[in-house]
């Protein structure tokens, strides 16, 4: 990071002296010895470039002294300014900067997408699963080797610090619907969670937290979701202690989004219009798809599981369905 720096101040100062020889040039000519604007921008190039066109005037003492002054510095400064800019070209910093506006501008199209705060262990396996349901997502990495591999895996990124403000900001936070922070420390995660609920307060925000006393913390700071994976495993292993069948049962349903699928979440706004306000029994879903409704979210987000088929079914919830692979594929067909 600090060689990038240092090789754009380098840049930037060749450019800048380039621009200062030629200002230097045009009113040393304009001012000193009378000429045009015109003839004075015409002397300046053909005498920094060396082309060795023809004076406009003939030269009197003090402009030839003034012009040598002017060739010797010239040479110089665009010497400075190719050794900078080759300088640059070899580092590969210029088609970075490239690949970082092209990327920038199609994160400015994104709507509704999600973030990724880290490419670690769980970074990885939540970009794994929003690739299977096909949502769009933008990864913020710190680590330049995770992000070469994220380019070239075609992958949205954004190379900086996610506790900080211009990077969501880069990554599309205010049209972002969902964030999730996988960072290693609690403490960037609980930063993280801050700055994103405080540019874009719709915005649902899950992190990740290894200790459990940073639940409390990450929920306060406006944390929609906390996990715990090291707790969540730990839990999972006991449970095939104490309800091996049960747990078995559940490990072989999956929600990958494609063929293999077994639960689907149903937007009950997304029905036909004629179901908006029926019952689950309207909807008749075990009859016309063969899958069967297990749970209902209502609209204030209550969650009820295995649903009377009397539910009635309000714009803003969500139906979970319980179906095989081809039964789920029926479903999406019809709604």
């Amino acid at each position: 990071m600090i060689i990038n720096t240092v090789l754009q101040s380098r840049l930037y100062r060749a450019i800048t002296y380039s621009v200062l020889i030629v200002s230097i040039g045009v009113l040393g000519y304009l001012l000193l010895f009378g000429y045009s604007l015109i003839d004075a921008l015409y002397m300046t190039v053909i005498t920094i470039s060396t082309i060795g066109f023809g004076e406009v005037h003939p030269f009197g003492t003090g402009e030839k002294l003034f012009t040598i002054g002017l060739i010797l510095s010239s040479l110089f400064v665009f010497g400075y300014a190719v050794s900078s800019f080759s300088e640059y070209l070899i580092s590969g910093q210029f088609f970075r900067q490239l690949k970082v506006k092209k990327v920038q501008k199609k994160i400015e199209q994104l709507q509704g997408h999600t973030i990724v705060c880290g490419y670690g262990r769980n970074g990885k396996q939540a970009i794994a699963k929003l690739n299977s349901y096909k949502k769009e997502f933008v990864v913020v990495e710190m680590d330049a080797k995770l992000i070469k591999l994220l380019d070239e895996v075609e992958v949205l990124n954004i190379e900086g610090d996610a506790t900080i403000d211009e990077t969501l900001l880069k990554a599309g936070i205010l049209n972002a619907e969902n964030l999730i922070t996988a960072l290693p420390s609690d403490a960037d995660n609980l930063f993280v969670v801050l700055t994103a609920k405080q540019l874009n307060k719709d915005c649902k925000i899950i992190s990740r937290a290894s200790k459990e006393t940073s639940y409390n913390k990450l929920k306060i700071a406006g944390a929609d979701n906390v996990i715990m994976p090291d707790k969540l495993g730990g839990a999972h292993m006991a449970s095939l202690v104490v309800t091996p069948d049960v747990i078995e049962f559940v490990d072989r349903l999956t929600i990958e989004g494609d063929t293999t699928a077994n639960l689907e979440e149903v937007a009950i706004s997304d029905l036909p219009e004629k179901y908006i306000d029926k019952t689950i029994l309207d909807l008749d879903l075990r009859k016309k798809t063969g899958c069967t409704v297990i749970g209902y979210r209502t609209p204030d987000k209550e969650y009820i599981i295995n649903p009377e088929a009397s539910v009635k079914l309000e714009a803003g919830g969500n139906l979970i369905v319980l179906g095989r692979p081809e039964q789920i594929n029926t479903l999406r067909k019809l709604f």
